[in-house]
C-alpha cells in the first residue's frame, strides 16, 4: 500500500531536496535533510564528508547536529520529525535513535546501505530502546532523478578524463 503523505511532508522534503542541491554543487553525493519541530526547521544539512573530510558529514547527522546545537539538547523534541531524500545508513539511524526522533521520512530507497528497508532493518532487530516510525516514497521521483542525474554526471566526467588520458598517451 503507498503511503499518502501531506502537504507538509512535501513542503519539508522539497526543503530537504534543496539541501541535497547544496551538496551536488560541491560535488557531493546528493542526499539533503531536514529537521521539524512544531512546524519549524530546527536542523538543515546536506552531504559533506569529501568538503569536510569527515566521514560522518552525512545530511542526517549534519541535521542532527544543528538541531541539537540550536537546542542546546543532544535530544530531540518528542514531535521532532527527520525528511531526507535517501534512506539513511546504519551510522544514521544508530544516531537518530540516539536523538530520540519520532518520525523519519525518506525519498528514495538505497539499496546498497539503506537501514530501514533496503539492505538491513535495523529497527527490527530488537537490540534498541528507541524506535521510531519510518516512512518511504515522499518526493520519491523527484529525489531519485536528481541522485540519478548526478552520477550520470559524474560517470560522464570520468569517461572523458580517462579518454583525455588516452588520447594523451598517443
Amino acid at each position: 500500500m503507498d503511503t499518502v503523505f501531506s502537504l507538509n511532508d512535501e513542503h519539508w522534503m522539497q526543503l530537504a531536496y534543496e539541501q541535497a542541491a547544496f551538496a551536488a554543487a560541491q560535488g557531493e553525493i546528493p542526499v539533503g535533510a531536514i529537521i521539524v519541530s512544531q512546524g519549524q526547521a530546527i536542523g538543515t544539512g546536506y552531504n559533506a564528508p569529501i568538503k569536510l573530510a569527515d566521514p560522518t558529514a552525512h545530511a542526517e547527522i549534519q541535521a542532527l547536529r544543528a538541531a541539537c546545537q540550536n537546542l542546546s539538547n543532544y535530544r530531540l523534541p518528542e514531535d521532532a520529525t527527520l525528511y531526507v531524500t535517501l534512506e539513511p545508513c546504519t551510522m544514521c539511524v544508530g544516531a537518530l535513535i540516539h536523538a530520540r526522533i519520532k518520525r523519519v521520512v525518506f525519498a528514495s530507497l538505497e539499496p546498497k546501505a539503506g537501514s530501514l528497508i533496503s539492505a538491513r532493518q535495523l529497527l527490527d532487530s530488537g537490540y534498541y530502546n528507541h524506535k521510531f516510525v519510518f516512512e518511504q516514497g515522499c518526493l520519491q521521483a523527484q529525489c531519485s532523478a536528481q541522485l540519478s542525474a548526478f552520477f550520470k554526471q559524474r560517470r560522464s566526467e570520468k569517461k572523458k578524463s580517462v579518454d583525455l588520458k588516452t588520447s594523451s598517451n598517443d
